[in-house]
């Protein structure tokens, strides 16, 4: 049994450590959340690394089978969840030197809920745009922040209401290491 909050769209907790795709299942592609970046495993392959100061751009999610077909935004059902049986695609710039990059995951057999996978969006690229990315690898931190917006009520999902929730997610989960709403030591107030 999963524990609540345990997972938001693709990306979910794992023994400990957090990650986007199936990484419970063999042979699955999956990206691991580590305290120095993204790491992508591929069946039979080492896989490959991305450090957090090498993501230049807003992080956006795409979904198709080849990284090719992968370009329109949605594969979403009438039900309002991600097409079962594509991959998706966590695609970003890369920078020094300057490239576009794709890493791949596998879905789990639970449906996502697209409005999941777009709050899920929308927190990456808050994160990318205000330079704290690198509080992805704190597994405490995440999971605050995925109970945020798996608590979050139904609205209107307009632009507006995404980026705000991803604002709102990172503010209810505090700085990284420290409970949010914990007062700041005196030493910390100038940091």
């Amino acid at each position: 049994m999963e524990e609540t909050g345990s997972y938001l769209g693709p990306l979910q907790l794992v023994g400990g450590v957090w990650g986007f795709g199936d990484a419970t299942r063999p042979d699955t592609h999956w990206v691991e959340v580590r305290p120095d970046g993204l790491r992508q495993h591929v069946p039979g392959s080492a896989g490959r690394s991305v450090p957090w100061n090498r993501i230049m751009t807003g992080i956006w999610i795409t979904w198709g089978n080849q990284s090719w077909s992968a370009d329109g935004r949605g594969v979403y059902t009438l039900k309002g969840t991600v097409a079962p049986g594509v991959s998706g695609w966590m695609r970003m710039t890369l920078r020094h030197p300057y490239e576009d990059d794709q890493l791949r995951f596998d879905q789990h057999t639970r449906p996502y809920r697209a409005v999941d996978a777009l709050r899920l969006e929308y927190l990456l690229r808050h994160l990318v745009a205000h330079e704290e990315l690198p509080l992805l690898g704190d597994p405490q931190w995440v999971g605050r922040a995925v109970a945020h917006l798996g608590r979050e009520q139904s609205r209107w999902t307009t632009y507006r209401s995404l980026r705000r929730s991803g604002a709102e997610a990172v503010a209810a989960a505090g700085a990284a290491g420290r409970r949010p709403g914990a007062v700041c030591a005196p030493e910390d107030e100038g940091a």
